[in-house]
């Protein structure tokens, strides 16, 4: 549904792309006024015609969409539609209809229905008018995919929580421990019901007789009047019909009770008198919804929050609804066939579509997004049944992890080592990472789209500590070869003893190695024949029955990182331990290939400097020639002056041509299968491979003399966006080609005295926690029944957080569950805080070889840490505070067991028609029993949900239209660049749908541009967009929603709506605490922009508590003697000016003053600015008559630093985001005037008392111009 709700906002995208407009020499405008006008719609029933807004790119389908989605036009579903009498096709584009323009009449022709258009139909309707209850989804978790970006700054009674005068701010606390009621939104209003129920009636299906005679279905409507009413779906349209409960007649009902229509909501409205009224109740609650917070999910998994509403809340009512049941009859038919897909033929298929034309890659890259979309929730769903034991497997005698299944045409298997594959890689660790490295693999290739080479569906899912792998069935690769004949045709077969080689691979493994740096290299088979390959020995190339050439098992697609695997890894050796130092898990550590493309530009560095010194030398000698030649030349001829001219010109172009170097004669790739056990044989052979290794053996030291300690810098000095989770942590890392094996050295190497640092530690010492948890918590979860996981979560998570309320936890195991599982492991009953706590220690020393030591949660972190754990494992908690600490424990009542829910309402009374006795005692009621005092128990989880790798490939189109844009605004092209951008945003979202997290970034990056084009008003509305977006595909409590809240804090500002941006201030520090806790090192920057926000409300004495804040946590991460501390020195002492203490502010600036100077020295302009300050700021405290006369003299500027500036209002860079390209597109704008830039006369004045007599013209100061380096 929302991917055809595009046209919310969506701009209309021109037939070609822009760039092409320009080339070609079109100015695109007047084009770009032809591809949008109006149609007029003939309907058959009332209100006979309706206008409709079209773009001739859009298919007939996507009309026919908008019209069944426009409100007046509701009822109709089945129809076709036709221009002057011709029927139009759905899947033509309206500008190849014949004299089709605007204004042009189309007329709406209902279709009779067939019985899936009938069951369709019945299913829109029951959604549209609110009939459907809530659906329990095996997949999708509590309240998947949920937006607060409505309901933010409302309290529980759904009223602003700040009122009058008061400012959003006003009692926020700095200190106050986070509260996860911020990640819920509060209670709701039940939304207006317009029937009590629709459902298919008992009577379905029609016999054979009726069906003969046009009879779809039966079904049964019970009015909010009462009444029940059966009805008959025909082919012809519904009807009311004679059946009752006991009784079966549906034929139609006489007059005056003989209500029919085509559809079912205009039977519905004729036959319910309150109908209408309730109809129009509805769709006004839902219009007070942004459309974007209740469209569902079509093109992405909707994000599942970790904290969630009690069974009893408001949220999670559960009504009766009869056809809840009946929903998979009504999607999917009698049979159930019509969800069963040929998935790899889709696949396929689609991949063989034209891409020649645009309009020919929009269309296939929005069929394969949406393909993708829909196999990876289809494999997801067998996924979750396989782990529950619920299908059956092809091999039932193997060993549980060799069992494979096949379901809805998905082929499953474990990731463990069922089979011995990997017996000495590392066994099931190294089938674990194998599988999720593939998944990157298949990504990385569908990215490449390279023609003629395909790959299989892959998806990999972690449930209850299984590794699930679901992937599409190759046709061919379970057939039985002939004999002499491999299973393979490219690539190792049974391990690495045969080696096949079709020739048909070599062109296109040949492509996909030069685009991911594989360099073609020899290998040998047992008999140590040399085999010559494209691509890793592993990488394996199979020809289907289908004709088509698949590549498989793309594991290995970059080196071993071979530095790491000699330090930690040795062989394992029958009956024998391996030694602590060298036991790592397994031996699958590959460099990543971002590292490889970073290596790659080093060394591209490398061959132009060699090139550009090579030109130097010839250049030299040649010019040393010259002179010898032209010495006797100059004796004999005085040439004329121009020719002395032309000459220098022609050494010019001459030296412009030193500097260009030909990069075609660069070459880098990287031999993946060196060090893995191949012996070379020829000298020829071993002097080439002992090159390979060595420039392996260089890419690793790379990683580890260059990257990571650059890294370590860069955050040190505060020059990318400081990771505030687990997450945004692995992204900064991936980005930069570091694994996260490497935590460990990270964290040594961070601890140094700076303070920004120790947080980097904190924050490394933290996820190495959790991820070691996670490994062990997996480990006890894997073998337990699905009834039981909520047990043993809550008691691994009282291991790990709760000790200090119940240092020995019980675990809740129901007796009489447990006796019926024999074969299940309970081992996880007898865990202690202590065994936790070491085996956490023991999977952190041996995957990140680093010694937790004394290191543990941290005292105030157990929240942020919690919030990791579930994220990783997919548990989702009621949400409550939960107690830590003995304290905190103590202040919660002693839980009970809780008392039966009834319909989503806790029961707390009991009414009686048959009371035969009215003065009867009360009965007491049964005691509940009471739970143990322990900070998580059973019934706290409420739901595990599975965590999913996919492989979907990106859209290039869009991709490279947002490329273009970005580049035309750096080259100052406004108005190209901003309809390129513009033609980016539409291609995001016809290819993806509007719910994606790509079009989230998209939103969130147009914003930013916009915004620097002036364009505040579509800025402020894309950054809206993107703060919900990312809400439900990406969590309430991401990362990158987060920034995307603090950036649409300050478009608002910008826009004159302060109040509203303080609102978005506020909730994402909340956010910011349950993520990171407080004074996270960024957050200087935001607490600093509300301040100034505030500051232009004139509040100012909450802008100096604000200021002061800020400075607080600057002092503390930068150091007291740092420019930034200076700087919000200098800013608070004009805050405390204007909240009238002079003392205070003749203090902080003098400090400012003393700091600047010692820094940058008394002639620097910052420390001359700050002396000048200081000594009006010093006179004014002693005499202001004096001062006024002094001061009047002009108007000092604020401070502009070198550096970074916490000043003014600045963006928040992005998580890995250098400060210089948060700002890089900024502009700067004149005539910003803030309180403290006013002339200091006027500041004066305004801090005696007296108001200033000319008015200056206030603008809100521009959210670019923070951090702009001087």
């Amino acid at each position: 549904m929302a991917e055809n709700n595009t046209d919310v906002s969506k701009p209309v995208e021109p037939t070609e792309p822009a760039a092409e407009e320009q080339q070609n020499g079109e100015t695109g405008e007047e084009q770009h006024m032809e591809n949008i006008f109006q149609l007029t719609v003939k309907l058959p029933h009332e209100p006979f015609e309706t206008q409709i807004t079209v773009s001739p790119q859009e298919q007939v389908q996507d009309f026919r969409q908008s019209i069944i989605e426009t409100p007046q036009t509701f009822q109709y579903s089945c129809f076709h539609l036709e221009h002057e009498g011709k029927r139009l096709q759905d899947y033509s584009e309206l500008s190849e209809v014949p004299d089709l323009k605007a204004d042009s009449v189309l007329t709406l022709v209902e279709d009779p229905y067939t019985e899936k258009e009938a069951r369709m139909h019945v299913i829109r309707v029951r959604e549209l008018i609110g009939a459907s209850g809530d659906r329990t989804d095996t997949l999708h978790g509590v309240m998947a995919g949920v937006s607060l970006h409505d309901t933010v700054g409302l309290d529980e009674s759904g009223k602003p929580k700040a009122s009058g005068d008061q400012t959003a701010l006003a009692d926020y606390d700095f200190k106050a421990p986070a509260s996860v009621k911020n990640l819920l939104p509060p209670p709701q209003e039940p939304a207006p019901k317009t029937v009590k129920s629709i459902s298919v009636s008992p009577w379905n299906p029609p016999p054979y007789h009726l069906r003969a005679k046009g009879h779809l279905l039966y079904l049964t409507v019970t009015t909010n009047e009462g009444d029940q009413y059966q009805i008959t779906s025909h082919v012809g349209g519904f009807y009311v019909n004679k059946s009752s409960n006991a009784k079966f007649d549906p034929m139609p009902r006489q007059a005056p009770r003989d209500h029919a229509a085509h559809s079912l909501l205009t039977v519905i409205s004729s036959i319910s008198p309150s109908f209408e009224a309730s109809f129009k109740e509805l769709l006004e609650y839902n219009a007070k919804k942004d459309l974007l917070t209740i469209f569902q999910l079509s093109n992405a998994i909707p994000a599942n929050p970790w904290q969630v509403p009690a069974p009893t809340s408001s949220h999670l009512t559960h009504q009766s609804d009869l056809a809840r049941t009946q929903e998979s009859y009504l999607i999917s038919g009698m049979d159930n066939t019509e969800t069963l897909r040929d998935w790899n033929e889709e696949f396929q298929s689609t991949r063989e579509m034209p891409k020649e034309a645009v309009q020919d890659r929009v269309f296939r890259e929005r069929l394969t997004n949406k393909l993708f979309a829909d196999y990876n929730e289809a494999a997801t769903r067998g996924a979750l049944l396989v782990a529950r034991g619920e299908i059956t497997p092809l091999n039932p005698t193997e060993a549980k992890d060799a069992q494979i299944f096949v379901y809805n045409n998905i082929f499953y298997s474990f990731g463990a080592d069922g089979v011995g594959t990997f017996g000495t890689e590392g066994g099931d660790e190294a089938a674990r990472v194998a599988v999720g490295k593939d998944v990157v693999g298949v990504r990385a290739v569908n990215n490449l789209d390279i023609p003629g080479l395909f790959t299989s569906g892959t998806v990999v899912v972690d449930y209850l500590g299984k590794r699930i792998v679901g992937q599409s069935i190759v046709p061919g690769i379970f057939k039985q070869r002939d004999e002499g004949e491999h299973q393979i045709d490219y690539g190792a077969v049974e391990g690495k003893e045969i080696v096949a080689k079709d020739e048909s691979f070599v062109p296109l493994f040949e492509k996909l190695s030069q685009a991911l740096r594989v360099k073609r290299h020899p290998v040998w088979d047992k008999d140590n024949v040399r085999h010559e390959l494209e691509g890793s020995v592993e990488t394996k190339g199979l020809i289907g029955t289908d004709g088509r050439r698949y590549a498989l098992d793309l594991y290995r697609l970059t080196p071993l990182d071979v530095a790491w695997i000699e330090q930690y890894w040795s062989e394992p050796k029958e009956g024998e331990e391996k030694p602590n130092d060298k036991n790592y898990p397994h031996r699958m550590s590959t460099l990543r290939p971002e590292l490889v493309e970073s290596y790659g530009r080093l060394k591209l560095r490398e061959y132009v400097t060699n090139e550009l010194a090579k030109k130097k030398d010839a250049k030299e000698a040649g010019s040393e020639d010259k002179k010898e030649n032209e010495e006797p030349a100059k004796e004999e001829s005085s040439e004329p002056k121009d020719k002395d001219e032309a000459k220098e010109e022609a050494e010019k172009k001459e030296d412009a041509e030193q500097d260009r170097v030909d990069i075609s004669g660069f070459q880098f790739a990287l031999n993946p299968d060196v060090f893995s056990g191949q012996v070379p044989q020829s000298d020829e052979d071993k002097e080439e491979w002992a090159k390979d290794e060595a420039e392996v053996r260089a890419a690793c030291k790379h990683l580890s003399d260059v990257v990571i300690p650059k890294l370590i810098q860069e955050l040190k000095e505060g020059d990318v966006g400081f990771p505030m989770d687990g997450q945004s942590l692995s992204t900064l890392l991936h980005k930069r080609g570091v694994n996260i094996r490497y935590l460990g050295k990270i964290a040594e190497l961070a601890d140094q005295e700076d303070p920004r640092l120790q947080a980097l530690k904190r924050l490394l010492i933290q996820d190495m926690i959790v991820r070691g948890f996670k490994h062990f918590a997996n480990s006890k979860l894997r073998n337990i029944p699905p009834p039981l996981a909520s047990t043993a979560a809550a008691h691994l998570l009282n291991c790990l957080l709760g000790g200090e309320v119940n240092s020995k936890p019980v675990a809740e195991t129901d007796a009489a569950l447990k006796s019926m599982y024999s074969d299940a492991d309970f081992s996880f009953e007898e865990l202690t805080p202590e065994s936790v706590k070491a085996a956490v220690a023991d999977q952190v020393a041996l995957r990140y070889r680093y010694a937790l030591g004394e290191s543990w949660v941290q005292p105030g972190k157990q929240l942020q840490l919690l919030r990791e754990v579930c994220l990783k494992l997919g548990l989702q908690l009621e949400s409550k505070e939960y107690a830590f600490t003995k304290e905190a424990a103590a202040a919660v009542k002693p839980a009970q067991a809780e008392a039966p829910v009834t319909n989503g309402e806790a029961k707390t009374s009991t009414s009686s028609k048959k009371k035969k006795n009215k003065n009867s005692p009360v009965r007491a009621e049964s005691p509940a029993p009471v739970l143990a005092v322990q900070t998580f128990h059973a019934d706290d989880i409420l739901n595990i949900v599975p965590i999913v790798k996919e492989a979907a490939p990106k859209s290039l189109l869009a991709e490279e239209a947002l490329e273009a844009g970005r580049m035309s605004i750096s080259q100052d092209q406004k108005e190209l660049g901003q309809e390129l951008l513009l033609e980016s945003l539409s291609l995001h979202e016809q290819i993806y749908g509007v719910l994606h997290p790509e079009v989230a970034r998209v939103y969130h990056a147009l914003s930013n541009l916009l915004f620097n084009l002036e364009d505040k008003n579509a800025a402020v509305e894309l950054a809206h967009k993107a703060v919900i977006v990312s809400e439900r595909t990406l969590g309430v409590d991401h990362a990158d929603t987060l920034l995307n809240y603090l950036n649409l804090s300050l478009f608002e500002h910008a826009n004159g709506n302060t109040k509203e941006a303080l609102v978005y201030v506020r909730h994402a520090l909340e956010l910011w605490k349950i993520i990171y806790g407080p004074d996270h090192p960024d957050s200087i920057t935001t607490i600093n922009n509300a301040a100034v926000m505030l500051q232009s409300m004139k509040q100012y004495h909450e802008s100096r508590i604000w200021f002061e804040a800020s400075l607080a946590i600057c002092e503390e991460v930068s150091g007291k003697n740092s420019i930034n501390t200076a700087t919000l020195l200098f800013q608070t002492s004009q805050a405390l000016a204007l909240d009238k203490d002079m003392r205070g502010a003749v203090n902080k600036m003098r400090e400012s003053y003393n700091i600047f100077n010692s820094l940058l020295g008394p002639e620097d302009r910052n420390t001359k600015e700050a002396e000048n300050w200081l000594e009006q700021l010093t006179q004014s405290a002693v005499s202001q008559a004096r001062q006024l006369q002094d001061m009047a003299k002009g108007r000092l500027q604020r401070v502009r630093l070198t550096g970074r500036t916490p000043g003014g209002i600045r963006p928040q860079p992005s998580v890995g985001q250098t400060v210089s390209e948060s700002t890089s597109t900024a502009r700067p704008r004149t005539n910003q005037t803030r309180r403290d830039q006013l002339p200091i006369d006027e500041l004066v004045r305004y801090i005696e008392g007296d108001a200033p007599k000319t008015k200056t013209k206030k603008r809100t100061p521009n959210p670019r111009r923070r951090g702009q380096k001087a």
